[in-house]
């Protein structure tokens, strides 16, 4: 009986971890998931914003203009 529990115990030692590499490795799994995410994080962009964006950080670079390092030459 002991060698027979020996090699029960060996097989869920290897079985266990190959199961759970295979289940947490199958892309399908957690694709829509991975892509709500990054939707979430880093949504997409919107062309108002953007503009926005660059009419404001024109405006403070211009506002600046004056002042800094190239400004005492």
């Amino acid at each position: 009986m002991g060698w027979q529990l020996e090699i029960a115990k060996m097989a869920m030692y290897l079985a266990f971890p190959v199961t759970m590499f295979y289940y947490f490795n199958q892309p399908q799994l957690f694709e829509e998931w991975v892509v709500q995410t990054k939707r979430e994080i880093f949504p997409p962009e919107n062309e108002e914003q953007r503009k926005q964006f660059r009419d404001t950080f024109r405006y403070i670079q211009n506002k600046n203009a004056g002042f800094g390092a190239n400004a005492e030459q």
